[in-house]
């Protein structure tokens, strides 16, 4: 009896060590997505240049899309952005914008001060369509396809290491 005494925490120590070491080697970035391979949420919003035209994902069927949530308010975004202007300015994918919980001005201000990468921008104004995306933070993007199904999501921005070893692969494929 006297060595259950140890034996007992010991045990319990090694399990929970056992856990540890199994999180320590996770990526806290790669967050499973209960929207990859399931179509895309169905949304209708007004543009963010233009409030009078909407814009649905329905837009956008038959075409390689990524769907960028952003904000003007948002520090990674600002990290992210550049790469974005690239990719639009090689043309790889079309890129729509969500802007997120954002005011209007500052917005169309930020995009004309950094550069505009987006084909447009959905005007998310109380983040309700981000809710439905599952979105938590931003940036966060989405890689749909021309059916309208996500098939990837990135958390957090995209890096170059992301861009070039998961989403060009994944849009070439999706391309093809």
């Amino acid at each position: 009896m006297r060595s259950l005494k140890f034996v007992v925490p010991f045990v319990l120590f090694l399990v929970l060590a056992g856990f540890f070491a199994v999180g320590l080697q996770r990526d806290p970035r790669e967050i499973p997505s209960p929207f990859i391979d399931k179509p895309a949420p169905a949304f209708k919003l007004e543009q963010l240049h233009d409030a009078a035209k909407p814009f649905t994902p329905e837009d956008m069927k038959g075409r390689v899309w990524m769907l960028n949530v952003w904000a003007s308010w948002c520090v990674s975004c600002r990290v992210e952005h550049p790469l974005l202007v690239e990719m639009s300015k090689r043309n790889i994918v079309p890129i729509v914008g969500l802007n997120y919980k954002d005011q209007r001005d500052a917005g169309m201000q930020w995009l004309t001060r950094f550069g505009n990468p987006y084909v447009l921008s959905a005007y998310d104004f109380d983040g309700r369509v981000g809710i439905d995306y599952g979105v938590y933070g931003v940036p966060e993007t989405f890689v749909i396809d021309k059916m309208g199904v996500v098939r990837y999501k990135q958390i957090g921005p995209i890096t170059p290491e992301a861009l070039e070893g998961k989403i060009l692969p994944l849009l070439k494929k999706l391309q093809a």
